[in-house]
């Protein structure tokens, strides 16, 4: 299916909170964009630019969000769940000197955001991230992800007269088995099954399941759970990872302390949060 389909990264100025996003993604595809194409768009640059962030200083960790940090994340993690999970030698060396401090105040939020079982994740624990935010700021995942599309759909219309689909889409990775789709984090597009927690993220990598990036919400088009997710795929190939894909490689990039990192280093980096995506017939018309 995804050679049926051609991906353009859009680049666009690095949306802080407060900032009309809106105006910024029909600026940006103005004179790219075309009738039948899918305005793909990073949930995580729309949650930032709608004030969807916390700073995990002002959270207070209990002593079971500090026992998470220490003993589950530094030994379950890298030397059992790490290799089972295939994670990369980095990621397992980062795992063993997990921060304590900061990481029980993480792992406290995601208890309150999203539960027991998406605290025990190794990361984007209820699709809550901090790569490519600075300072201790965390993204939440959008609770309207489908009212945004629809709107953001409807301004691209009206300010520019294209009938498009407009997809948000998410990094962390939908799981397949024989038709059946599945993925660790909360609130995913209907058809897609939030189950388990981390054992749905254990589960996916250990079997060496199919994976692909994750839609959040379609307006504008009524294609298949399967077509949606392909396209998810396609877009975050395309759209690359700004600063970083974990804090760890953000900070690496910036060689600056795990809180350390400033809206303006995040500025001086291209960041793509738009991909279009156009199907090839419709090119050849």
């Amino acid at each position: 299916m995804a050679g049926r389909y051609r991906a353009r990264a859009v680049e666009s100025n690095y949306w802080k909170p407060g900032d009309d996003y809106i105006k910024d993604i029909i600026e940006a595809i103005k004179d790219i964009v075309a009738d039948g194409d899918f305005v793909t768009v990073s949930e995580k640059a729309v949650s930032t630019a709608l004030g969807n962030i916390i700073d995990e200083k002002t959270v207070e960790p209990s002593s079971l969000a500090r026992f998470i940090a220490k003993y589950w994340m530094r030994i379950v993690w890298p030397y059992i769940l790490g290799p089972l999970c295939r994670l990369r030698w980095k990621t397992i060396q980062f795992l063993r000197s997990y921060p304590a401090e900061e990481g029980s105040r993480h792992k406290q939020l995601a208890m309150e955001q999203s539960g027991f079982m998406q605290a025990l994740m190794f990361g984007s624990e209820g699709a809550i991230d901090g790569s490519n935010l600075p300072y201790s700021y965390v993204a939440l995942p959008l609770d309207n992800a489908k009212e945004i599309a629809c709107q953001l759909r409807e301004k691209i219309m009206s300010k520019l007269g294209k009938n498009v689909s407009v997809v948000i889409v998410d990094t962390d990775k939908t799981y397949t088995i024989m038709g059946f789709h599945f993925t660790p984090r909360p609130k995913p597009l209907k058809g897609i099954h939030s189950i388990g927690g981390f054992l749905a993220y254990v589960a996916g990598r250990s079997l060496k399941l199919k994976k692909r990036a994750t839609p959040l919400a379609v307006a504008g088009s009524s294609m298949s759970v399967e077509e949606a997710i392909e396209i998810a795929k396609l877009a975050n190939r395309k759209r690359g990872s700004g600063a970083g894909k974990t804090v760890w490689d953000m900070t690496q990039n910036f060689d600056v302390g795990l809180n350390d990192v400033t809206w303006e280093m995040l500025r001086s980096v291209k960041h793509r949060p738009i991909v279009i995506i156009r199907a090839k017939t419709q090119m050849k018309q």
